[in-house]
């Protein structure tokens, strides 16, 4: 396992980061101590979490993932692994976050509040990386700063960052943070994949030139990038065919922008290439996403022992040009299948 920089911080964490979004919803406590063992004893020292996990999102499941982690993280000595979590931001009239009664909001006694709780379920006294879970373009970035700056000086978290986040969003927010003389954004966790690679159009730029790391969640697509999708299969368990079959609106266009013709024809095309490469076209994805100069860490979710161990193989591994190259050609062919 490689080991990597966050930003400008002094946090160097394991390449592959374990997304904790499943626990509580597909895998129950006990398969989920399982994984996470599992992980971390193959050198996954990053861990993701959110307020809002388990997906998908509903009341009756919020917080229970922190909740879950957090009796994990009693078992390991804390200061062996890093813990990423976030706070929900105001649903902008699309979404109503299920915690706080949906009153979400990017002010000092919200972040102070979401944190506090999120500490208490975690079980802990800090974590190493808090972040905005989605951005508010029209809310206040000087409160998140000084609110975040805050709360580094009192040793309840190490750094912070930003998921979701803008080009503008990203710009505004480092502004701000000279402006005011404050820490800063570290890290930006966004969509990024062979499926979607508009990360590359300016936000990677942004993060070479301002030092700031991408956290890819989502490597493999969602899932679809596995190629269980293929030919239209909706394989039962997966969580797009669940969207698909029996979501709400909101789940069947989020399905929908992850699982149709041009991401399922990139996907198909990818296979020959995976073994021409020796792997799957799952390790193919995440070793293509972790290749990356901006990314030390990528983010993804398992459901089993068997499915992060297909993973752990992307560990140490380099596409070699001729590999890139083909992924590419392909890429320029189907642009933006994901929109």
């Amino acid at each position: 396992m490689q080991y990597n920089r966050l930003g400008k911080s002094g946090l160097v964490v394991s390449e592959i980061c374990l997304g904790t979004m499943n626990f509580g919803s597909s895998c129950d406590e006990q398969e989920s101590f399982r994984i996470l063992d599992h992980a971390y004893e193959n050198g996954i020292d990053f861990f993701d979490n959110a307020e809002l996990y388990p997906v998908p999102p509903k009341a009756e499941w919020a917080n229970r993932t922190e909740e879950i982690v957090g009796k994990w993280m009693k078992t390991k000595p804390r200061h062996t692994f890093y813990m990423a979590t976030k706070i929900a931001g105001p649903g902008h009239g699309w979404f109503k976050p299920p915690v706080r009664n949906g009153k979400t909001v990017f002010d000092r006694h919200s972040i102070r509040t979401a944190l506090e709780g999120s500490l208490k379920r975690l079980q802990t006294d800090y974590v190493d990386l808090y972040q905005t879970h989605w951005p508010d373009p029209i809310g206040c970035y000087e409160e998140i700063m000084l609110a975040m700056d805050e709360l580094v000086q009192e040793g309840k978290i190490r750094i912070f960052g930003s998921s979701n986040e803008t080009e503008w969003g990203v710009m505004k927010a480092q502004a701000t943070a000279e402006k005011l003389g404050t820490r800063r954004y570290e890290t930006v966790q966004n969509n990024f994949s062979i499926n979607n690679r508009r990360f590359e159009d300016a936000l990677g730029d942004i993060c070479r030139k301002e030092d700031i790391s991408c956290l890819p969640y989502s490597p493999l697509g969602g899932g679809v990038l596995t190629g269980k999708y293929n030919g239209g299969a909706l394989p039962d368990g997966a969580r797009f065919s669940a969207y698909m079959k029996s979501g709400g609106e909101r789940q069947k266009m989020m399905a929908g922008r992850f699982l149709n013709p041009g991401t399922i024809e990139t996907t198909e095309a990818l296979i020959p290439v995976a073994q021409e490469a020796g792997m799957s076209v799952t390790v193919l994805a995440l070793t293509w996403s972790k290749q990356h100069d901006f990314v030390p860490s990528t983010i993804t979710g398992v459901n089993s022992i068997e499915q992060l161990d297909e993973l752990l193989l992307a560990q140490d591994k380099v596409l070699d040009q001729d590999t890139l190259d083909a992924i590419d050609a392909i890429t320029n062919r189907i642009k933006y299948p994901m929109g």
